[in-house]
């Protein structure tokens, strides 16, 4: 069954295809998982195109590669791709691919705020390989998807548990320095705060606006975020806003003017400005180096580099 629907767009506009989650009952979860096979043929979409929702990928077979905001990992499962709404994404010259595909939107994990801050931690990485939590991993997903075919009773709150369970084991599988801090209350609102600069149009956020629609005061959000992440909220917006850039130039034929007003400048020359400061190259050489070629040592580097606070 699909499970998805896709919005296509030209290549012109500036958003670029949007898939998102359809349930065909009203009293479904917003979940669904299955092989390749059962969730569609837009499981294996070798375009580039983002999500309305988060998807986690559990390789175990198949040759090509995955390419996450411009990172191109060749496959070596078993290994697991996380992918947040937001993210550009696709397959590229996949072939024989093997694995289950869990597929949730947010709400599904309200309890668990913590949850949604670790995927987004966990979608830095085109590709996790598993080590020893692959065989753990592998029986975990086989029994969610035996729930969600069945829907025994309360298979709503296993499913709910076991993707709790599955993150936590991603984050073991993580080597210990690149694991995400214990959550609390600065985790939660970093991430929350990480989630609208991420969403389509979060780039014309300020951190003034942000801090509004979350609650808090500017001086406040600038604790918690810098506790959290390192960071400052006007870094990671300008990490946001140069991630866009770059999906923008390297997936659309938008022209320069256009990019930069949907990244978030009025003013065009600005951005090159900012684009040039912040990657080393203007948009042009970016795009130029991009265009059909995610290999470029070059533009991999940049597109997984931290930027400062």
């Amino acid at each position: 069954m699909d499970v998805r629907r896709t919005t296509p767009t030209p290549r012109t506009t500036p958003d670029l295809p949007l898939h998102r989650l359809q349930v065909p009952l009203p009293q479904l979860l917003p979940f669904a998982i299955g092989s390749f096979d059962a969730i569609g043929p837009l499981s294996r979409a070798g375009f580039p195109h983002r999500h309305s929702f988060y998807e986690i990928v559990h390789v175990t077979g198949g040759h090509g590669a995955h390419v996450l905001d411009l990172v191109h990992r060749p496959l070596a499962p078993p290994q697991l791709c996380v992918i947040t709404p937001g993210q550009v994404h696709y397959w590229a010259d996949a072939e024989e691919l093997v694995g289950r595909v869990v597929l949730f939107n947010e709400d599904f994990l309200l309890g668990h705020p913590q949850d949604l801050a670790a995927l987004r931690a966990l979608a830095t990485r085109p590709a996790l390989a598993l080590g020893d939590q692959a065989d753990a991993v592998a029986a975990l997903l086989a029994d969610m998807e035996y729930e969600y075919r069945t829907r025994g009773p309360g298979y709503q709150g296993v499913l709910r548990a076991s993707l709790h369970i599955l993150i936590v084991r991603a984050l073991r599988a993580c080597a210990p320095a690149d694991r995400p801090a214990v959550p609390g209350r600065p985790a939660e609102v970093a991430a929350a705060f990480t989630r609208l600069i991420a969403r389509p149009g979060g780039v014309r956020h300020s951190v003034a606006s942000t801090a509004q629609e979350l609650g808090v005061s500017p001086g406040h959000l600038q604790t918690l975020v810098k506790q959290a992440t390192g960071r400052t909220p006007g870094g990671l917006i300008r990490r946001q806003q140069t991630l866009e850039a770059k999906r923008l130039l390297a997936c659309t034929d938008l022209t320069i003017r256009q990019v930069a007003k949907e990244a978030g400048f009025v003013d065009p020359a600005y951005f090159c400005r900012f684009f040039r400061r912040e990657t080393g190259m203007t948009p042009g050489e970016f795009r130029s180096r991009v265009d059909g070629n995610h290999h470029d040592p070059r533009i991999m580097s940049i597109a997984v580099a931290p930027d400062g606070p």
